[in-house]
């Protein structure tokens, strides 16, 4: 179920709500007042694993790091 975020117009509260997608949004803030709107951010995604990039996706094993991390350890 996801969480959304209101601010009411006002008082200025912030305030979250989960709902289900299908569920009307919330009409009225916690202090009563009736002027409230959804809040809209960009979503919290980090991709940190490998296979987002293109070095990622070669077929001959992966990026120039890895090929110089090989080399450093060949030179020892």
């Amino acid at each position: 179920m996801p969480t959304y975020e209101y601010e009411c117009l006002e008082c200025g509260l912030h305030f979250e709500r989960l709902q289900h997608f299908s569920d009307p949004p919330v009409k009225e803030c916690p202090q009563g007042h009736r002027r409230v709107r959804r809040v809209f951010r960009a979503p919290a995604i980090v991709f940190k694993s490998p296979g987002f990039y293109v070095t990622d996706n070669r077929k001959d094993g992966g990026g120039e790091k890895e090929k110089e991390t090989e080399k450093e350890k060949a030179a020892d």
